[in-house]
């Protein structure tokens, strides 16, 4: 299905004392792979909001789908359920306007301890049945699986999300997961939607050979840590994805350099991810109204020529295990 867009005026407005921003934004949305459905480029990842009283919460969902977002995606590994119940909850009222993933495959110990790794069949199917159940829903959207070893009984594992797509309980599937050995096993044995993975200025590994076997065969791209833990808007440089703490500090001052003409760190930082044709969402950890209006307010103000200039002085990386 070929990549379009299409664009919705969201109107933000909230008069309380976390806003002050009242303006039109415009939202852009793309089509997720070959399923169908369009969503917003600027998703909603629900891990964030642990902390925040269910009301804080659920008035941030609202503000997020008053800006236009429409994705908001969670994991039953997420407080245990209790995220799922809150985003459920949230979401309910409005439920056929929106595109709800989750994700399974991480059970917990017990004692409560930990969690570890079950792509099992049977394990996926039941995990279904209560994430269902928490989100009070009949369906979930997009179901994926929450990382992914090439050890794995791949075919078992397709073969739960492919039955749970025929009984209808979900729409479509995906994987988590950073490991190019692994997408490119799911691409060619199965009818992923979609692979979350992990990509940044800091971080363009997947640029290597995964972002462009995604586009071919028409999966889509959920983006994750397009902040890179924050080290590019104002978080202390560190090491990161192969990058030396004092190359972060480079490139953090050459953000800076290219921010200082009416941009924000978060415009280039997020703008150099869109860019990327195969790329359709980035999804955002949320848990503050200001930083939901930072991410709304950095949408505007794309400049092809400030990102190319990115990527040009950000040395590119690549995986060295996994491949």
């Amino acid at each position: 299905m070929p990549h379009f867009k299409e664009t919705l005026r969201g109107f933000l407005f909230y008069a309380g004392s976390l806003w002050t921003f009242k303006k039109f934004v415009v939202m852009e949305y793309r089509v997720l792979g070959d399923t169908g459905f369009s969503v917003s480029v600027l998703s909603f990842g629900c891990m964030s909001l642990a902390g925040n009283t269910k009301e804080e919460s659920i008035q941030l969902i609202q503000e997020a789908m008053a800006g236009g977002i429409n994705f908001f995606d969670t994991a039953d590994l997420y407080e245990k359920g209790e995220n799922e119940k809150l985003v459920g909850q949230a979401l309910k009222p409005v439920r056929k306007d929106i595109f709800l993933a989750t994700k399974a495959g991480n059970q917990w110990r017990t004692d409560g301890s930990g969690w570890d790794w079950n792509p099992r069949r049977d394990y996926i199917l039941s995990c279904a049945e209560e994430s269902l159940r928490r989100l009070d829903t009949d369906y979930i959207d997009l179901y994926q699986l929450h990382g992914g070893t090439i050890e794995d009984n791949i075919d078992e594992t397709i073969e739960a999300f492919e039955l749970l797509k025929q009984q209808g309980k979900i729409r479509h599937y995906g994987i988590s997961s950073i490991r190019p050995n692994v997408i490119r096993e799911y691409v060619k044995r199965s009818s992923i939607g979609s692979v979350m993975l992990q990509y940044s200025l800091l971080d363009r590994r997947p640029e290597e050979t995964v972002m462009d076997l995604l586009r071919e065969n028409h999966k889509g791209v959920l983006v994750r840590g397009a902040l890179a833990q924050g080290l590019l808007i104002n978080k202390p440089a560190k090491d990161y994805t192969g990058h030396t703490a004092e190359e972060v500090k480079e490139i953090q001052v050459l953000i800076k350099e290219l921010a200082a003409n009416n941009h924000t760190p978060e415009q280039l930082a997020l703008h150099y991810v869109w860019s990327n044709p195969a790329v359709t969402t980035v999804v955002a950890g949320i848990r503050t109204a200001e930083q939901l209006r930072q991410l709304l307010i950095a949408m505007e103000g794309s400049d092809k020529e400030l990102t190319d200039a990115l990527g040009k002085k950000v040395p590119a990386t690549f995986y060295e295990q996994h491949r």
